[in-house]
């Protein structure tokens, strides 16, 4: 497929949303606003305001708000003038109550997300976004654990319930362009609806994922300032921005003005720079939630272990979000398994006894 054969994509910005996971979720109305007015200045159409876990998120399990999602949404709706202004919604985190409640605020799109195997769960959630009004798009979360061909039931499912676009969701940030390829033309040839593909950058493949996904057809990608966003981050958004530019199908964006949003407006309020790092790259090569990646290195360093130890066994249990309280559990059984290496003879026993028992 040549440059000329190219659609431009519709880009969504999930600074405010995946990026709220590297904030600690401590986004303020301030920072809201700075970073949506730049973002509606350089032409970005759709804005995702949430909790990093969605809608109703804030929470001891996923980490608390430091201020509320609905009042972050409301100072997005105020601030945009152009841009439509978009939530994550996960079906048992999120209910009809924070639904309605984030519309009243200001937004217009719900993205719901289920795990890749769970579409079916979304039904309901489907029905009342419509019901209410909303733009609908669907996210196929871990996707790179299952084949295209199953994706593209999932999706249709997703479709059939009132998915105005699906989308492929490299959660893990483990897929290669390859696999992104695959996966994003099984659901063109098997959907009406649109195709999405939103990337995370723990294999340092973000923007070439994202670039196989539109060489696919992918009709919406999703990118961050800076890449701003959970494990290695995201596909950055003005890197998006770029790429579509020299390509020739840039869809309306300012490549400068998102170039300076990412370098003086979210770069000076970052806690950190997401990159590949060792336990970054570890979470895409085991294919392990990215958002697990501080949780990890948290109890990693409570117990004393190498944060990769936890997230290869977690990747190879497939552990997929709402799972968190797996990270504790394997790092308990890794120290146990430790401890009874470390003892000789009877000592070895009852470890083994106790794991048996969990």
């Amino acid at each position: 497929m040549t440059a000329k054969t190219l659609k431009p994509p519709r880009v969504t910005d999930t600074t405010l949303r995946d990026g709220s996971h590297a904030m600690r979720h401590q986004f303020t109305r301030e920072q809201v606003r700075a970073i949506v007015a730049a973002l509606d200045e350089a032409g970005v159409p759709v804005i995702e305001v949430t909790h990093g876990d969605g809608l109703g998120g804030s929470s001891i399990q996923y980490g608390f708000s430091g201020t509320s999602e609905l009042d972050l949404i409301e100072e997005a709706a105020k601030t945009a003038k152009r841009a439509k202004i978009a939530a994550l919604l996960l079906p048992g985190i999120g209910t009809r109550k924070e639904l309605a409640a984030a519309i009243e605020r200001g937004i217009t799109v719900v993205r719901i997300a289920t795990q890749c195997t769970e579409a079916d769960i979304s039904e309901q959630h489907f029905g009342m976004a419509k019901e209410m009004g909303l733009e609908t798009v669907g996210f196929l979360m871990m996707a790179h654990m299952r084949p295209p061909e199953f994706l593209a039931e999932q999706a249709a499912m997703m479709e059939s319930y009132g998915a105005d676009c699906v989308y492929i969701v490299d959660s893990a940030g483990a897929m290669l362009p390859d696999d992104v390829r695959r996966r994003v033309a099984a659901l063109k040839e098997r959907l009406s609806v649109q195709v999405g593909f939103h990337a995370h950058n723990n294999l340092g493949l973000a923007i070439g994922n994202t670039l196989a996904a539109i060489e696919e057809g992918a009709d919406q990608v999703d990118g961050c300032l800076r890449g701003l966003g959970a494990g290695a981050g995201n596909a950055a958004t003005e890197l998006i921005a770029a790429v579509l530019d020299k390509l020739g199908i840039n869809p309306g964006l300012d490549v400068f003005k998102l170039m300076d949003a990412a370098e003086y407006i979210v770069a000076p309020i970052m806690p950190y720079q997401p990159i590949p790092d060792r336990d970054a790259i570890t979470i895409g090569y085991a294919g392990v939630y990215s958002t697990f990646l501080l949780h990890a290195r948290h109890i990693a360093a409570e117990f004393g272990l190498d944060p990769r130890e936890i997230l290869v066994e977690l990747g190879r249990r497939q552990a997929v979000a709402g799972q968190e309280d797996w990270i504790l559990d394997v790092a308990l059984d890794i120290l146990r398994r430790k401890r009874g290496a470390e003892g000789a003879g009877d000592a070895r026993e009852p470890a083994a006894a106790e794991r048996t028992a969990d």
